[in-house]
């Protein structure tokens, strides 16, 4: 069966700039987009410019991000691995970090390290159909997949976005969603769980889009990012479609801290969700003790 392999781009990254991992790089922060009472999506530029154009993410892979005097969180990237020069990233107001995160200004400055982590398999996507389930706050990881998929759309078969949220306010990139419900490449379907008056969509947990899917189990890979307790249900439904459990990938984004796997904080199971992970196959999940 087909593994994804650990990225390793990041420590060629920083040996080839003689970088040291834990040292954050100063980075502005050129625009904030308020997306929901408790999300923003803030785009940062790093300063350095050498350090700029080495940075290379795949999708599905995360940064540290420094509040200097505050603390450091880790925060998955959402923008396309082609967006070259700038770095989104889509923030929950949660805890000191990102309560701290919500209070600057564009032009302000923070620390960024990595890109870290091992993301989604997109060179072993191409050419297949695609099925992507987020909820909730996880569309933010899956989001930079989505548009790396926009960019090199000539290069996918059927893209079938399900996208579950609690309610319409809390549907995160809710305008460029709209967007793409119209478009004839992209089949992106939505519900909630509680509806306000102006919702025409569906009411319901994600797994209810599935009833009417029609999925080609032979030629189709399947990527799921959400909360945890949404995971098993939505495996469920992609093996009930009968999907491999090898063309399953699931994001566990846990206890990431240092992001080189040295702190032995992200442990799942005998693996690291910082360099292992977080993007894991469900055939390496399943084996995972604690994984899900």
């Amino acid at each position: 069966m087909t593994e994804n392999t650990p990225a390793i781009a990041t420590a060629d990254t920083y040996k080839r700039l003689g970088a040291n991992p834990y040292r954050p790089w100063p980075a502005r922060i050129t625009s904030i987009q308020q997306l929901t009472p408790k999300e923003k999506l803030f785009e940062l530029r790093i300063i350095d410019a050498s350090v700029r154009d080495a940075f290379r993410h795949t999708a599905g892979q995360f940064v540290e991000l420094s509040i200097f005097g505050v603390g450091e969180a880790p925060i998955s990237i959402s923008s396309a691995p082609s967006k070259q020069g700038f770095i989104e990233l889509c923030i929950r107001e949660a805890g000191t970090v990102t309560s701290a995160m919500h209070r600057m200004r564009a032009g302000d400055i923070v620390g960024l390290r990595g890109p870290f982590g091992r993301g989604f398999p997109f060179d072993e996507m191409r050419g297949h159909d695609i099925l992507l389930v987020a909820g909730g706050l996880g569309i933010a990881p899956l989001k930079s997949l989505i548009n790396h998929i926009h960019d090199e759309r000539h290069e996918f078969g059927k893209v079938t976005i399900l996208l579950g949220a609690r309610s319409p306010k809390e549907i995160l990139f809710r305008q460029e969603f709209d967007m793409w419900r119209h478009r004839e490449d992209f089949d992106l379907q939505m519900t909630v769980d509680i509806p306000d008056d102006d919702w025409d969509g569906e009411v319901g947990l994600v797994t209810k889009l599935f009833d009417a899917l029609e999925v080609d189990p032979e030629n189709t890979y399947g990527a799921i990012c959400g909360p945890p307790v949404m995971y098993r249900f939505v495996v469920a439904e992609m093996r009930k479609k009968d999907l491999d459990v090898d063309r399953i990938y699931v994001s566990f984004e846990r206890r990431m801290k240092c992001g080189i796997g040295k702190c032995c904080h992200c442990g799942v199971g005998h693996k690291y969700a910082c360099i292992d992970g977080p993007v894991f196959s469900y055939w390496e999940a399943m084996n995972l003790k604690e994984a899900m």
